[in-house]
């Protein structure tokens, strides 16, 4: 078996097992093996290196590129209902909910 076989049966099993397992798929999970096999194989190819290689971000002449401007810090900014990240081990605090405001007396 070559290892492009391998790799479509690999695409394969992890189709049927994300469908949930399903019987008497066999030729649209093999289909679709077969094309995302073929994508892979197609895809410009990076080296795990080449991300965090000292010479990755330099120009051809050595230099570094010129710095791009920075989004408005309004842009970073969290959303109020975005949840705080806890770290393993740490007990996350609870916020109470706030009492509903009375109306004001007529």
């Amino acid at each position: 078996m070559s290892t492009d076989d391998k790799r479509i049966r690999e695409f394969a099993y992890q189709i049927w097992e994300s469908e949930g397992k399903p019987e008497g798929h066999e030729a649209r999970h093999w289909e679709m093996a077969r094309k995302l096999a073929e994508a892979e194989a197609l895809a410009p190819k990076k080296s795990p290196k080449a991300a965090g290689s000292k010479t990755a971000g330099k120009g051809t002449d050595g230099k570094a590129p010129a710095a791009t401007p920075k989004a408005p810090a309004a842009a970073k900014a969290k959303p109020a209902g975005a949840a705080k990240v806890v770290p393993p081990g740490e007990k996350a605090t609870e916020k109470k909910p706030r009492a509903p405001r009375k109306p004001p007396a007529n």
